[in-house]
């Protein structure tokens, strides 16, 4: 399925293009989705000094608390598990443009700007050296991710609340990082793929998941 998925793209477009259009065309399908997570998020937080309250009055009583926890969401139309499914259900389509991006023979003889899809960038500094356009493309690449790391980052220490546990708050923010290492050991193709999804991530996130503030419960 895979290779004729690959097949596919390569032959109807440039690859590098074929990638972006493929995750663009990917995540677009995917948005019913993110709104839906976007959605209980926005419910979860709004219902957060409700919950506060409700598991100081029962902390001792697990089984009330689930059920009075239950009840409150269900008012709200929506269940505390109701972001959990949208996000896992991403998961195949998340893993479907990683393998496309990643495939071994088929971006073999493809490049971006002359350099080479398929190589990394330790085989890209081998092939053409640090002073070379492939190299230079491939380091645009991965300080576009830096520059989207960063923001998303930012943003997450903004919405950062004092009721998480210290350690997640100092966790959360380090985790967009993860796709700029990523994409310095995975071949082009895939720093493209992840730069790509990424920008569109932080962008839903910025439209989608912004803070609620000042509505009544």
């Amino acid at each position: 399925m895979i290779d004729s998925l690959v097949a596919f793209l390569t032959t109807h477009a440039d690859p590098a293009l074929a990638i972006v259009l493929f995750t663009l065309a990917v995540r677009l399908l995917l948005l019913p989705l993110v709104i839906k997570q976007a959605r209980s998020a926005k419910i979860k937080e709004r219902l957060a000094p409700k919950l506060r309250e409700l598991q100081k009055r029962h902390s001792k009583n697990p089984e009330r608390l689930s059920k009075e926890m239950t009840a409150l969401y269900a008012k709200e139309g929506s269940s505390p598990f109701a972001g959990i499914l949208p996000g896992l259900a991403q998961v195949p389509f998340m893993w479907l443009m990683y393998r496309v991006a990643t495939h071994p023979t088929a971006l073999a003889g493809h490049y971006l700007f002359g350099a080479p899809l398929g190589q990394n960038v330790a085989g890209v500094v081998a092939s053409f050296g640090l002073v070379s356009v492939p190299f230079l493309v491939f380091a645009l690449v991965i300080v576009g991710l830096l520059v989207v790391a960063w923001l998303m980052s930012r943003r997450m220490r903004a919405a950062a609340t004092a009721d998480q546990p210290e350690m997640l708050r100092k966790i959360l923010p380090l985790l967009p990082f993860a796709s700029v290492v990523t994409a310095a050991v995975l071949p082009l193709a895939a720093g493209l793929y992840l730069l790509v999804s990424t920008a569109w991530t932080a962008a839903e996130r910025t439209v989608l998941f912004r803070p609620v503030t000042n509505q009544p419960l």
